[in-house]
């Protein structure tokens, strides 16, 4: 069987890793020229981390993860208002979270690909012909047969454009943008130590964390009606964000241009179904969670590992799809719910709204209600990944 993956990040490589496994014939296609590097920090638990420990991935997601002791808000002189504890937050979950940048995930997944994968960087899906086959056309003008085309290439998908239709169908803005980007100042590192800082403040929100080398890595959201990209990324960010105090103007002043610089919407995707005749989305493609829900890094190699299974288990590919929507979409739904429902939360727009956050944190180091507030945070567990285990071991 012949598979197309269109996108290298996480759901993409974890998909290629597990076909290829299966003894699919895998081509995986990047539109950059050269694996990403950077990136944001994630806090990684949830089904995904039961599908890294399915794959093998923990003992070398450990090595790569960076130990953060709490998220601290500071307000503008940097004194410290409220507080998150990490390690409430991982005895929550049995001790499965961990820190680490999104890029050093996509690392993991690198170092085990497997030699017979064909990968392309440097372009991507133009046009997709279901004839007696599936024939699919590359931006650098190759044509391939396959059975199967997968689409993990994000929350702008191109092969979500040309199989179901335009983003707008389907993106639904939640009234923020975000940046990242990461730069090296030793001074700040040592600063920050092991705690992720974040602003604690109205509308708009910068956290940083210290990571390998001496780096610190930056977040940022704010609230904007405008639901565009900006054409200076990088100005925008520094006209938002310059005016707050303590050492975010110089971290502001650090901030690169893209691509270094990354900036995004903040929004979800929603879809009646992700599959159509020999096409299949995975990951923000079809399921963006947005990053108030913390999981979509989580959600993405769920989904590859259980699209993965069901194509490896099922002679069918269209009751594989089937089975593979069947089970991810109430996980996926959820977790959507949970992103929008503590927008207002993690980013707050009233003084009421902001004291409300710091008294919950507060009150989270009591004994008792530190599950409370954890539980919210990351809701409830699923056992996808131990049940798709079980239906293997009895096949």
């Amino acid at each position: 069987m012949k598979v197309i993956i269109c996108g290298a990040g996480l759901a993409g490589l974890a998909l290629a890793c597990l076909l290829d496994r299966a003894g699919w014939d895998v081509t995986l296609v990047e539109r950059s020229p050269k694996r990403c590097r950077g990136g944001y920090m994630i806090d990684f638990f949830g089904p995904g981390f039961d599908a890294a420990d399915a794959m093998g991935l923990l003992p070398r997601l450990r090595e790569l993860a960076h130990p953060i002791d709490n998220a601290t808000y500071v307000d503008d002189a940097g004194r410290t208002v409220a507080r998150l504890d990490y390690h409430q937050l991982a005895d929550t979950l049995g001790g499965r979270l961990l820190s680490a940048m999104r890029s050093d995930l996509e690392l993991a997944l690198w170092e085990i690909l497997g030699t017979g994968v064909d990968v392309r960087f440097g372009c991507t899906v133009n046009n997709v012909y279901a004839l007696r086959s599936l024939v699919v056309t590359l931006s650098d003008d190759s044509t391939l047969e396959a059975d199967l085309l997968i689409g993990a290439d994000g929350i702008h998908s191109r092969v979500r454009e040309l199989t179901f239709g335009p983003e707008a169908r389907f993106l639904r803005y939640l009234g923020m943008h975000t940046a990242a980007y990461t730069f090296r100042d030793r001074r700040l590192h040592e600063q920050l130590g092991q705690h992720f800082v974040l602003t604690d403040t109205l509308n708009r929100q910068i956290g940083c964390y210290a990571i390998q080398d001496e780096h610190v890595a930056v977040f940022a959201v704010h609230r904007s009606p405008d639901q565009s990209i900006p054409r200076d990324p990088q100005n925008a960010l520094r006209d938002t964000y310059r005016d707050l105090g303590w050492i975010i103007p110089q971290v502001i002043d650090r901030c690169p241009r893209p691509p270094d610089l990354y900036y995004d919407l903040v929004a979800q995707i929603e879809m009646q179904h992700w599959s159509k005749e020999r096409v299949v989305l995975v990951g923000d493609a079809c399921s963006a969670v947005s990053l108030l829900a913390g999981q979509g890094a989580s959600i993405a190699l769920a989904a590859a590992h259980e699209l993965a299974h069901q194509l490896a288990q099922r002679p069918d590919i269209g009751d594989a799809l089937e089975q593979y929507e069947a089970r991810m979409t109430p996980i996926v739904r959820n977790t959507q719910a949970i992103g929008r429902r503590i927008a207002s939360w993690f980013v707050p727009t009233s003084s009421t709204r902001l004291r409300a956050r710091r008294l919950a944190l507060q009150l989270s180091h009591l004994p008792g209600l530190h599950k409370i507030v954890s539980k919210a945070l990351v809701g409830r567990r699923t056992t996808l990944i131990e049940d798709t285990a079980q239906r293997a071991a009895s096949d």
